[in-house]
């Protein structure tokens, strides 16, 4: 993967041949945002800018041929969280900004996608019904709720929003390998969102929820900056202890297959906020420190 941000950064026509690459293909469209991103985290907003000009138009052609919508809005996205991170030099900020992207996304396709919403529901109709096939031939027959077009929308929405944001953390960790060594890490593991924040984004996620079940889906666009905010709280005690890789590798899988952990995940994020770990656990560390010095120096008297 270094080896391909070296060839974007080479020069534009390199840029430009990755950016266009992948866009039109639902396989290899992050790859392209990703290059996107590193453009304008690197070279500045005119420069990206320039490079999603041309790639969004393959990525329109598969929006109005076939009705995905999806590689257009990720490459808009992710641009949009990277021109964020570039003039703020925040990541918290510019993570943050994946809520209104998640949002607007799935209002959009709520408004303008009937085409791929239709094709949606016809994809879960047909997953529910082989399930609900096989749950009867198992035991009693059973009818399994399918989702709405409101809820596939912000299903959608809050897709996006969370693949935009990993678009633009590779897009920063390639920045960094190439021109920072191990800077990302340190700017990863140092994410936290303050109370004011978190306990923002709870309430804007309980009050869509609170709209009704088509609106959940729309909620969890909100937890997306405090999903992040939580691994790296992870990624931060691992580093602490100085070990403990493993367990990451299970949190991450997790993660993927559990909504329990996703939502344990977003918690942590949230109390964090409140409790400050990494500022306590620097405190316990130059505590235990002092005390080890101590002791040298009361053994060295003796």
């Amino acid at each position: 993967m270094k080896g391909l941000a070296s060839f974007i950064m080479r020069g534009r026509l390199q840029a430009l041949l990755v950016a266009v690459a992948g866009s039109g293909s639902l396989l290899f469209c992050w790859i392209s945002a990703a290059a996107i991103a590193l453009v304008a985290l690197r070279r500045g907003p005119g420069q990206g800018l320039w490079l999603l000009l041309w790639a969004v138009l393959p990525a329109a052609v598969l929006m109005v041929v076939f009705g995905d919508s999806g590689p257009f809005a990720l490459l808009l996205g992710t641009t949009a969280l990277a021109l964020v991170l570039r003039v703020t030099v925040s990541l918290p900020l510019a993570l943050l900004a994946s809520v209104p992207v998640g949002l607007l996304t799935g209002l959009a396709i709520a408004v303008f996608g009937g085409e791929l919403l239709a094709q949606m529901l016809v994809f879960f109709d047909q997953f529910l019904a082989g399930l609900e096939q096989q749950m009867a031939a198992e035991s009693a027959a059973v009818t399994l709720p399918r989702p709405t077009a409101t809820q596939v929308a912000g299903m959608l929405g809050a897709a996006n929003a969370m693949l935009s944001v990993l678009c633009l953390l590779l897009a920063r960790w390639w920045q960094a390998a190439l021109y920072n060594p191990g800077g990302f890490g340190s700017e990863f593991r140092a994410l936290y969102y303050p109370p004011v924040v978190s306990t923002l984004l709870v309430v804007v996620a309980a009050a869509l929820a609170a709209l009704g079940a088509e609106f959940r889906p729309w909620a969890a666009v909100c937890a997306v900056p405090l999903t992040a905010a939580g691994l790296a709280l992870a990624h931060a005690r691992v580093a602490e202890r100085g070990r403990g890789g493993g367990l990451l590798t299970a949190l991450y899988v997790g993660w993927m297959l559990v909504d329990l952990v996703k939502l344990m995940v977003v918690l942590l994020a949230v109390v964090d906020s409140w409790w400050g770990f990494r500022q306590r656990w620097a405190a316990a560390a130059a505590g235990k420190e002092v005390s080890r010095r101590d002791e040298d120096d009361r053994d060295n008297r003796h």
